[in-house]
């Protein structure tokens, strides 16, 4: 990085900053697949600010309240950077591929076979090869703070926070800005070479930009007249292009809500038991070698055992071996009760009766999510 472009207000001495293709190689150099730069504030920071303000506004967050943050002056914490960090001067956001050569979501498979989302097969080696459930949380987390440590090197003292899905920042929306994609009408960040199956990490820096540097170059919206996403979604969480209602969502219903799911969207929900691949899975930007080059990052390695998992195996665990099977892992977050509900709904999809009398012991569970679930499937099953 140049450190003599920016000078203080006196003179006395350069005040380091950021250039683009230099920070993008120390990503690259961290792990990351691609990472991209913004200064700010950005050029379409209000318009997104307004979006996400319309979006809580309507009650699409669901249970989600986190979401729903407020600064001492009423504002929406996530609304803009600016709120919770108004020292900000940059945003580094870093993309990580997590596409496998595992069959997809929308293949044919075994009607006693469930679905867990793809980003969360992850896996890892420890120390002795022995392979272990790993979290992309924890996984990017420690690139950015490599990243951060490398710039701090280089840069000298400045402040910066690092978030992976844990932060009060909307990283799809400082992704775009910073040239790394374009919005699809799924909502999800689409990548232009790498696709939608990608984690994102953002590291805020008190650094500005050059001055020198261009603003980073939008990617157009390559969606074009395509709607696959939209007509593929089954509980119509994607009310309309570029629009997703949270409280539709399968990804929604099976890890963040908690207790009873609506009835109305379990027949939709189909073998799902954790999150949701569909509009990601039938979008063309996700479907071709060329587009989504397949992934071999060693510590997100797909775990076979959760691709197309048995009904019947996730059923039979008991709370012990739920967690030592996913200790590590991003389905934590679900629960043991929570997916164990998802999976009563997934029996009661699957249109075989020999899961009934499973559903019948569950159907006087103590739990009420699992009860009604449970209570659901059986009206599936019955004669």
């Amino acid at each position: 990085m140049d450190h003599s472009s920016t000078s203080s207000a006196d003179g006395s001495c350069p005040r380091p900053n950021l250039a683009r293709e230099p920070v993008r190689a120390l990503a690259l150099e961290a792990g990351f697949a691609e990472a991209g730069l913004v200064a700010l504030p950005h050029a379409e920071q209000d318009r997104d600010a307004a979006r996400f303000s319309e979006w809580i506004g309507a009650g699409r967050a669901g249970k989600m309240h986190y979401l729903e943050r407020v600064d001492d002056s009423g504002r929406l914490l996530r609304s803009q950077v600016s709120v919770p960090f108004p020292w900000a001067r940059s945003a580094v956001v870093c993309f990580t591929n997590y596409n496998s050569a595992a069959p997809r979501s929308t293949e044919p498979a075994g009607a006693d076979a469930g679905w867990i989302a793809r980003y969360a097969w992850s896996s890892r080696r420890d120390a002795n090869g022995a392979p272990r459930p790993s979290d992309y949380h924890k996984v990017l987390k420690k690139r950015l703070q490599a990243l951060e440590a490398r710039l701090h090197r280089e840069q000298g003292a400045f402040e910066a926070r690092g978030y992976v899905d844990t932060g009060p920042v909307v990283e799809r929306a400082l992704a775009t800005a910073a040239g790394l994609g374009w919005t699809g009408k799924n909502t999800c960040l689409i990548h232009p070479r790498l696709g939608s199956y990608g984690f994102l990490a953002v590291l805020l820096t008190s650094l500005p930009v050059q001055s020198e540097e261009a603003p980073a170059a939008l990617t157009p919206d390559r969606c074009g007249t395509c709607r696959r996403c939209l007509d593929a979604c089954p509980t119509g969480a994607l009310i309309a292009p570029y629009q997703m209602d949270a409280t539709r969502c399968i990804s929604y219903l099976t890890i963040e809500h908690r207790g009873t799911i609506d009835a109305s969207l379990m027949e939709g929900m189909g073998r799902q038991v954790f999150g949701c691949d569909i509009c990601q899975d039938v979008c063309p930007w996700n479907r071709s070698p060329r587009r989504t080059p397949i992934a071999a990052d060693p510590d997100l390695a797909p775990r076979a055992e959760l691709v197309n998992p048995a009904l019947d195996w996730l059923a039979q665990l008991d709370e012990a071996q739920w967690e030592t099977l996913f200790n590590g892992s991003p389905i934590r977050r679900a629960g043991f009760l929570g997916v164990r509900r998802n999976v009563a709904v997934a029996m009661g999809n699957s249109g075989l009766a020999r899961f009934a009398p499973l559903l019948s012991t569950w159907a006087d569970a103590a739990d009420e999510g699992l009860r009604s679930a449970a209570r659901w499937a059986l009206t599936r099953l019955e004669p």
